[in-house]
């Protein structure tokens, strides 16, 4: 599992304000989004589907923190609290 911090000031990304989770293992054919609503989850998998999602994904991964970043941003937070 992988956690990545999008910063606030940031202001608008890819997907901001909608739950997304995109779950994929050893066979692609297999890979889910899971979109979580007040009224739900609904389940993704079919091929463009998945496809647009883990677009959106990786566009979202290019605005967040590094690994090394969000870990220590992270840190740094659960010190503060």
């Amino acid at each position: 599992m992988k956690i990545l911090v999008v910063p606030f000031g940031l202001g608008d990304y890819p997907a901001s304000g909608q739950p997304i989770s995109y779950v994929s293992g050893p066979v692609p054919e297999l890979d889910t989004v899971i979109l979580d609503s007040d009224h739900g989850c609904t389940f993704l998998d079919a091929a463009a589907q998945v496809s647009r999602y883990r677009s959106v994904l990786d566009r979202m991964e290019s605005c967040a923190l590094t690994p090394r970043k969000s870990r220590d941003f992270i840190r740094r937070v659960a010190k503060e609290t």
